[in-house]
């Protein structure tokens, strides 16, 4: 049973303890809402199931989306009180809320992205409870993210559950940690030491102990500790020739399961699993996972899905996740906020490498990028920082925190100085390696590095090459930014360009700048193709992110076929659609037979004269027109073959191409006016 899970799961008791077990309840049905502006007597409240957002869709007729505050609330049947401690978790409710509990206010939280969990013992009486929270998106300069690319949906939009313990018990509190924190100290083939901090709550400690287990991969018990209790209670100890998690290779897991007792009865116990790895990273070499080079492609991914909003189901996780996999990712980008807790949970079984940050971004070009505000602010980034290293401490697909993204400074010119991010972003920096030395950190900028270097261990750039910037000028960036950021390994944070499935060009020019309404699917193609191109060839660059697996809102956004609407997703905002870059990547990143048509939804043709290329990763391909072989051409080495002259016919044409010895054939049929 892994405590990360126990959150979303239906009431249960943890099998062989005593009456004083801990008990997790979910309580994400029969909520009731209404706007707060709305609050009187009058009105009626709404029923809802949780997760919930208001911001499912834009509002009608526009871009525009509600940020304003609902009331929830839900009456919850706590049963008997006595010797009993009652917690509420909270995963995300985004962005502002006031807790209360029985008309009495408990706490708030600031920041909907990371969660948080709180004691309501004191608040709550035997049977019937009121529990209520005043919810808010509305902007504040004093809650992250102030501004961004994407909707900052409002609503509880993440699950929530109350947990029941005895008087002793592993606390849940401690920044909505499970209560077992798993440091890994040194890492290797041959042996993983690593400590196990269990975090304890009681009112006397004398005859408490914790009893802490470890289980590998195949169930098999490997290590067993004991100490006395403490409100912080360590338990240190060695694997000898662990199996290590590697990535998509072998992603393994181990169990680790923390029991307090009271004189010798268990009286509480949590599990949660983990991966034992170790980290590095070479200016030259890129990401060394366990000693060795690994790898590190991927997609950014907002949480954002058509008719959800960012109140996600498991089901969209376990889409997204598929979709990466498919195309033989191997890392994401969690942008540009900590994710829903399930996304973790995945990415450790599946051996996704993660990048996951806290929502301290900018937008860009527009003022006051750089705006570090006031301490309340700070004091906000500081707590979302601890939140998300204590609440994701375990996960081993973790392996990149995120400092920030695209805040900017003033260059006197084009960005206006509303103060100096750098230091506060250094103290960022030097938070997370206190938290946890173990893992590496990162940033992303889209302006110059320069005064960031030294903050992080890794430096990131978002460049859109072909899009916003010249495509003639990528390589000479590239090369030269590896020195001037010497010796920090230099990444691509975002790469990519629009494209809409209704949009189409014979030819482009990734040397002019993109026009805001048109997003044909060839510029993305072409795009893609070039910056990958030049990625592949530099073996020392530690990541490359696409922007972004799927299309996502934002409302600062007028342009291609849909307005308030980011179309650089490989797949559409539905996930009913792979575009053809979706293809691309596929070919190039994995072994699964590909072969695949691009400029498909190119079915209405003008010039009878058109090219054919195709995605795949075979060393050859045939191709027919109309039934007729036109010619036989071999890969180019960048899983691409295409056939530059072909003329169509008047009407409809059948474009065939097959591959293996017939084994692989894709067709489409493209209709000349």
């Amino acid at each position: 049973m892994k405590a990360r899970a126990t959150l979303l799961a239906l009431t249960f008791l943890i099998a062989g303890l005593g009456a004083g077990a801990r008990e997790v309840r979910s309580i994400n049905n029969g909520w009731f809402i209404k706007p707060l502006a709305k609050n009187q007597n009058r009105d009626k409240y709404v029923k809802v199931n949780l997760p919930y957002t208001w911001n499912a869709e834009y509002l009608k007729g526009g871009t525009d989306y509600n940020r304003e505050a609902y009331a929830f609330r839900r009456r919850i049947n706590i049963g008997e009180t006595k010797g009993k401690r009652h917690y509420l978790h909270f995963e995300g409710v985004n962005s502002y809320c006031d807790l209360f509990v029985n008309g009495r206010f408990i706490t708030s939280h600031k920041g909907g992205y990371t969660a948080f969990c709180v004691e309501i013992t004191d608040f709550v009486q035997p049977g019937d409870n009121m529990v209520e929270l005043w919810v808010s998106n509305a902007f504040r300069s004093d809650v992250l993210p102030l501004i961004g690319d994407f909707v900052v949906c409002g609503g509880i939009h993440r699950p929530c559950s109350l947990i029941i313990t005895a008087e002793d018990c592993i606390t849940p509190d401690f920044y909505a940690s499970p209560g077992v924190l798993v440091e890994q100290v040194k890492v290797g083939s041959k042996a993983a030491s690593f400590k196990v901090r269990t975090l304890v709550s009681s009112s006397a400690y004398e005859g408490l102990s914790v009893r802490t287990t470890i289980s590998s991969p195949d169930g098999k018990q490997v290590f067993s500790g004991s100490a006395k209790a403490a409100s912080e209670t360590v338990i240190a100890g060695v694997l000898e020739n662990p199996a290590l998690w590697h990535g998509r290779n072998a992603p393994n897991l181990y169990t680790v399961c923390s029991e307090l007792l009271r004189d010798g009865t268990v009286v509480d116990q949590v599990s949660v699993t983990t991966g034992f790895r170790s980290l590095a990273a070479d200016p030259d070499k890129g990401i060394l996972l366990n000693g060795e080079p690994y790898p590190v492609r991927g997609f950014g991914r907002h949480e954002d899905v058509e008719g959800r909003g960012s109140a996600l189901l498991e089901a969209d996780y376990r889409t997204d996740v598929a979709l990466m996999l498919e195309t033989g990712a191997t890392a994401a980008r969690l942008t540009h906020y900590p994710h829903g807790e399930k996304m973790y949970e995945l990415a450790d079984s599946t051996g996704l490498l993660l990048w996951t940050e806290i929502p301290l971004c900018g937008p860009g070009g527009w003022q006051f990028a750089g705006y570090i505000g006031s301490e309340e602010l700070r004091l906000s980034a500081r707590e979302n920082l601890k939140e998300l290293v204590y609440q994701k401490f375990n996960h081993p697909s973790i392996c990149f925190w995120g400092i920030f993204n695209e805040i900017l400074y003033s260059d006197g010119k084009r960005y206006t100085d509303y103060g100096d991010p750098v230091p506060f972003v250094n103290e960022l920096g030097t938070l997370y390696k206190e938290l946890d030395p173990s893992r590496l950190t990162t940033f992303a900028t889209c302006e110059d590095e320069g005064p960031y270097l030294g903050c992080s261990d890794l430096v990131a750039w978002n460049k859109y090459y072909g899009w916003y910037e010249p495509m003639s000028e990528a390589e000479a960036f590239f090369d030269g930014i590896k020195e001037k950021c010497s010796p920090y390994p230099f990444g691509i944070s975002e790469y990519g360009a629009g494209a809409s499935l209704v949009h189409h060009a014979d030819s482009v020019d990734l040397d002019a700048s993109a026009k805001r309404a048109f997003h044909p699917e060839e510029r993305q193609n072409a795009v893609h193709e070039q910056m990958w191109s030049i990625i592949k060839q530099r073996p020392w660059i530690w990541g490359a992110f696409v922007w972004n697996l799927a299309d996502f809102r934002s409302n600062v956004r007028r342009e291609g076929d849909t307005m308030g609407m980011n179309d650089k997703g490989l797949v559409t905002y539905d996930r009913s659609v792979r575009k053809d870059a979706f293809y691309f990547y596929k070919a190039e990143w994995t072994d699964e037979p590909v072969l695949y048509i691009t400029s498909r939804r190119h079915n209405h043709r003008t010039s009878p004269v058109t090219g054919v290329k195709v995605y795949t990763n075979q060393p050859k391909a045939t191709l027919y027109l109309n039934g007729k072989k036109v010619s036989e051409k071999k890969n180019d080495g960048l899983s691409r073959i295409e056939w530059k002259e072909i003329t169509l016919a008047k009407g409809d044409n059948e474009i065939r191409v097959i591959s293996g010895k017939g084994k692989l054939e894709d067709r489409v049929v493209w209709t000349l006016e």
